[in-house]
């Protein structure tokens, strides 16, 4: 019916069965951001907002929700995570909070739901703790920049921009 790997021969939903593949040591990295007010972004440096520290709870929510992804992905695997880090970096020149999750663990399927879950989570976070002074922020430019391991190898999406624009290195 279908190249798409969740569907059966008759197009029905399913979970891939992963019974067969061998466990390698897996990563992934995902990015994203939340675009903001500079007043909001530097409110948000100080820790200064209404609802408390949302860089530490970002963190917090990013790898608590790497761990749960299949409880919100319908068909992911529930898979032992060996390491979950999220790092939230203020750039003041383009006023945005730029989230890093980075994702391993040793098995028979990839980790790039969860990083993407835990960047989506972490600027959700973000969001939700900044609102009450900044309404016009924008979450975005969530994406996978780097996976390893399993049958297809390394992959490396790094040269997109947040903007979409695709980046060449020089020759």
């Amino acid at each position: 019916m279908s190249d798409l790997t969740h569907l059966d021969e008759f197009g029905k939903a399913r979970m891939v069965d992963i019974g067969a593949k061998d466990e390698t040591s897996r990563e992934a990295v995902a990015r994203g951001e939340v675009r903001m007010r500079p007043e909001t972004l530097q409110r948000l440096a100080a820790g200064d907002l209404p609802k408390g520290d949302a860089l530490a709870a970002a963190r917090i929510a990013g790898i608590m929700a790497a761990k749960r992804t299949p409880d919100l992905i319908p068909l992911c695997h529930p898979l032992l995570l060996t390491h979950v880090a999220l790092d939230v970096r203020l750039d003041a020149a383009t006023s945005t909070a730029q989230i890093e999750a980075t994702v391993r663990t040793v098995g028979k399927t990839g980790v790039e739901m969860e990083a993407l879950t835990a960047v989506s989570v972490a600027a959700l976070t973000i969001y939700d703790m900044c609102k009450a002074i900044d309404r016009e922020m924008q979450i975005s430019a969530i994406r996978l920049v780097r996976k390893s391991g399993g049958r297809s190898g390394e992959i490396v999406n790094e040269g997109i921009s947040a903007e979409g624009t695709l980046h060449l290195p020089a020759e």
